[in-house]
């Protein structure tokens, strides 16, 4: 055999000598030494099984016998390129095209996600004309210059972060922590609309778009899931700006979203891109993606006269891989594994938000799905420093999980499609654990009340202790939305008031309210004594005959020798309605103040 069994040191060491730098490992302060893997398990030179929960290149399980043998066969007989005839290459091409809607039927096989969402460029650019590109936020999509251009995600860390001009960055279409939130009555349309007006805003510098290219659903921008719509409404107003729609499906196809076998058909049947890009799962870890397009584009990219050729893309060897691949998913039914054992996991997450304030939001489809970590939940504030620590904590539990995100705090799971119900429910033990020790270090409590209407009770809320927030579920009180009757059959019922952000006792509240408002009144009047005292002070300085100087510049003032007591009465009049009137403006601004946050109890 030409591997050694190296001191997991000595590896390292090597590593670094001969690696890249900008190579990077998991867990770098203690890297992990993977020798061997089956299903969804990993296995370390010690022979320590790890659950992995973030490959999704071995789509199907590491090492699938299956999969391992259909290679090892045809490896065995012929390995060439596809400028020889071969039937594995077209009938490979004819079982990936059966899994898409009917108009997507010309294939270009290549050798990775990167080299196929190149060539979708190359695609675009030819049969449009146009140059300039849309990518949205946070998007990835791969590791060439073309693409590092078009992906925020990586240029966004270069030092000097300067995008081409002709990629433009749209909203992501992300409801959670987006500019259109789960609030908005139509956030699909409003994230769509963003990108008509970058279109709109390229015209006017006489730029035309070639495409607009999306991941189905985002992976290294935090598992966001698009609103149901977005894509139809993108795609037309990219197309009426002779624009094409590609649809990057590197990390979610083949089932993986468990209701459809690819994540665009999320959006509905009435919407099918014009591209559609493969890479990670296609080959269980094989070298090899593929790019489906429609005849025209294929046709349009023909009258180049460039030919495209791909030295390993679509060999004998990639092909028999390919072809076992779907021949397991179909028989292992993978995809309603997905569907299944997703559903399930998320439930179990769910579940957990419901105990723990650290957890802001679950999201995902099938086994593609994100847990956002948060500091504090009105505020939707990245817990990016617990997120890493979550996952260095799983993995001394020997559970392989990765965070990622804008701010690196979304919790990512997209384990091989064998995942099972057993694997959900000790990932999720394992998180409860942590969380605990992790809320109880940072002083994060969560109590549990019911509440109660006419001593019967009817929903539960969750309530942070001791925090600027709190959280309730369904809070649907008829009479006072901003009251909650919480007590349980040890304790007495109590009224907490939402003020403010904070659960406040509604006792306590108006105390408080009944306190302050008594202190104003006293500071007022008090100050109201004074302030008049002064103004009567300066009229005395300009009763009749008194001598008297200007206040600020000394100078001397003259003064009438006599004035009439009906105006000097009218004089101390006008002073003391003045005063009282501008304190008494300000009071009763501020008792109006307190009235309206009573009115809100």
């Amino acid at each position: 055999m030409a591997t050694g069994n190296l001191d997991k040191q000595k590896t390292i060491d090597l590593r670094k000598k001969h690696v890249g730098p900008s190579c990077k490992v998991f867990f770098s302060h203690d890297p992990i030494k993977i020798v061997r893997a089956r299903g969804q398990y990993m296995y370390n030179e010690k022979d320590e099984k790890y659950l992995d929960c973030i490959n999704n290149v071995a789509h199907v399980g590491h090492c699938h016998p299956d999969v391992v043998e259909a290679g090892a066969k045809q490896m065995e007989l012929l390995n060439t390129n596809s400028r020889f005839l071969h039937d594995n290459l077209v009938l490979y091409a004819q079982r990936l095209q059966a899994t898409l809607p009917e108009k997507l039927s010309v294939c270009y096989f290549v050798n990775s996600g990167s080299e196929a969402n190149d060539l979708a460029l190359r695609l675009a650019w030819q049969y449009t004309g146009h140059k300039d590109i849309i990518t949205l936020e946070n998007a990835y999509h791969g590791h060439v210059s073309s693409l590092i251009d078009i992906s925020p995600y990586k240029f966004h860390q270069m030092a000097v972060a300067e995008p081409s001009q002709h990629v433009h960055v749209a909203l992501s279409p992300d409801i959670y922590r987006g500019k259109y939130c789960e609030d908005h009555p139509d956030p699909a349309t409003a994230y769509a609309e963003n990108v008509k007006d970058i279109i709109e805003q390229a015209h006017k510098k006489g730029r035309k778009i070639a495409a607009f290219i999306a991941e189905s659903l985002q992976s290294c921008g935090g598992q966001v899931i698009p609103p149901v719509g977005y894509f139809q409404k993108v795609a037309q107003h990219v197309r009426n700006a002779g624009g094409v729609f590609i649809a990057d499906e590197v990390q979610v196809g083949f089932g993986r979203v468990g209701t459809h076998f690819w994540g665009f058909q999320l959006q509905g049947e009435d919407f099918v891109p014009d591209i559609v890009t493969m890479g990670k799962p296609i080959g269980n870890g094989h070298p090899m993606s593929c790019v489906i397009t429609t005849r025209e584009v294929a046709e349009s990219f023909m009258s180049s006269g460039m030919e495209y050729f791909n030295t390993f893309g679509g060999n004998p060897v990639s092909c028999a891989i390919g072809l076992a691949v779907l021949d397991v998913i179909e028989k292992e039914d993978l995809q309603g594994n997905a569907l299944h054992i997703g559903s399930y996991l998320t439930q179990l997450l769910d579940d957990l938000k419901k105990r723990h304030l650290l957890v802001g939001d679950v999201r995902g489809r099938g086994l593609f799905i994100g847990l956002d970590l948060v500091r504090n939940r009105d505020k939707r504030t990245p817990a990016t420093a617990e997120a890493q620590d979550v996952i260095y904590r799983l993995k001394e539990q020997r559970i392989l999980l990765s965070a990622d995100g804008p701010h690196r705090n979304v919790l990512k799971f997209k384990p091989p499609m064998c995942f099972s119900r057993e694997d959900a429910e000790l990932v999720v033990e394992k998180i409860d654990q942590i969380l605990t020790d992790l809320e109880k270090t940072l002083g994060l409590q969560m109590s549990e009340a019911v509440i109660s209407e006419n001593g019967h009770t009817k929903r539960k809320v969750i309530l942070q202790v001791g925090t600027n927030m709190v959280h309730y579920l369904n809070n649907e009180t008829s009479q006072d939305p901003h009251a909650l009757v919480l007590g349980d059959k040890e304790n007495s019922s109590q009224v907490f008031i939402i003020f403010n952000g904070e659960a406040v006792e509604k006792k306590t509240l108006l105390q408080a309210v009944d306190i302050v408002v008594v202190a104003v009144v006293v500071l007022h009047a008090w100050s109201l004594v004074l302030v008049s005292a002064c103004f009567f002070a300066m009229l005395d300085r300009f009763t009749p005959g008194t001598p008297s100087t200007h206040l600020s510049t000394g100078s001397p003032i003259s003064v009438p020798a006599s004035r009439s007591p009906a105006v000097q009465f009218h004089l101390y009049f006008l002073a003391a309605h003045d005063v009282i009137s501008l304190h008494a403006v300000v009071l009763l601004v501020i008792l109006l103040s307190f009235v309206s946050q009573f009115i809100k109890l």
